[in-house]
């Protein structure tokens, strides 16, 4: 069962699982297709639900249990009540569950490349509600609960949906400039750290933990090979258009007059953290080996968008 199934990374991983032979029930609010047409989704199981308010009645987890799921891959959980009431729900038949988590449960690191041992310093709503449904189910699988495992991917990225830009934000102007050679403002010297990861690559580690015992009761990060710093991905963008990424480097109230509030508080987020994870777990237990570089995944998403009007690239190609 894939809990959040026509979303970025269910998109990708359904037809995996069809392929790899599982039977598989696909759950989603139903006001979306995938964002790729496979004709695996075809001999999938649809199931409507709406969590958000499925929670807040306290049905959805006992809804989920009713089909008897031999494993539960939820990919929109966000926060540990949500979580604990799948969770209680599934305990009496004990399913494998796989959460998708996020590597913002690291907040400022102290060392590079982070691994999945480090304390957790997630700050904001959304970094600290990911690391707290991390540690339930944890403590769960350590109680002999339910046994879960936990993968944090990156900035997922991939054809379908806006990216984020080498800026650290999702300002679209950001791929237009550096098509077309006009000047870039970056903070930070342009050394923040931005770790992407394509969403196949995220939906290939959920597909191997499913057979990996020994991967219960662990956390994974799910990212590109390598991470990059702002400018380096700029100047890797610029090359795609045979150029040199033209930048200002600036201070923060410079950039944020620039870019405006809203642009420039996604790059302060992205920046401050500045999270290059290591995928040695991953590699070792779950045996993930990421197709795309943090590049290719950048340019598989800049085409889609500019093949589907949601970017204009002044007539340069791509």
């Amino acid at each position: 069962m894939v809990i959040g199934a026509t979303g970025h990374v269910g998109t990708y991983l359904v037809p995996r699982l069809v392929r790899a032979g599982y039977e598989v029930v696909a759950v989603s609010r139903g006001e979306r297709t995938p964002y790729h047409d496979a004709p695996e989704w075809r001999s999938v199981e649809r199931v409507t639900a709406d969590r958000e308010a499925e929670d807040a009645a306290g049905t959805f987890g006992a809804r989920i249990a009713a089909l008897q799921p031999d494993a539960v891959i939820d990919l929109i959980c966000f926060t540990p009540g949500s979580a604990r009431q799948l969770v209680n729900a599934l305990r009496p038949t004990r399913p494998l569950l796989l959460h998708c988590g996020t590597i913002w449960v690291h907040g400022r690191t102290a060392r590079l490349p982070v691994t999945e041992d480090e304390p957790r310093t997630a700050y904001g709503e959304y970094g600290t509600g990911k690391a707290a449904i991390e540690e339930l189910l944890h403590r769960e699988t350590l109680a002999g609960g339910v046994p879960s495992v936990v993968l944090h991917p990156g900035h997922i990225s991939g054809p379908g949906w806006p990216v984020i830009t080498p800026a650290g934000n999702l300002d679209p102007d950001v791929w237009r400039r550096l098509a077309t050679g006009e000047p870039v403002a970056l903070p930070a010297l342009g050394l923040g750290v931005l770790h992407h990861v394509h969403a196949d690559d995220v939906a290939q580690a959920f597909e191997r933990a499913l057979t990996r015992p020994a991967a219960i009761g662990q956390s994974f990060h799910v990212v590109a090979e390598q991470a990059m710093t702002c400018r380096g991905l700029a100047a890797g963008v610029a090359g795609w258009f045979g150029r040199e990424p033209v930048l200002d480097l600036v201070d923060w109230p410079e950039f944020e007059k620039r870019a405006g509030a809203e642009h420039a508080g996604a790059t302060r987020e992205h920046v401050e953290r500045s999270i290059a994870a290591s995928i040695d777990r991953a590699r070792a237990v779950l045996g993930y080996a990421p197709r795309y570089s943090s590049l290719d995944a950048l340019r598989e998403s800049v085409r889609w968008l500019a093949g589907h009007d949601q970017l204009d690239l002044d007539g340069t190609g791509l």
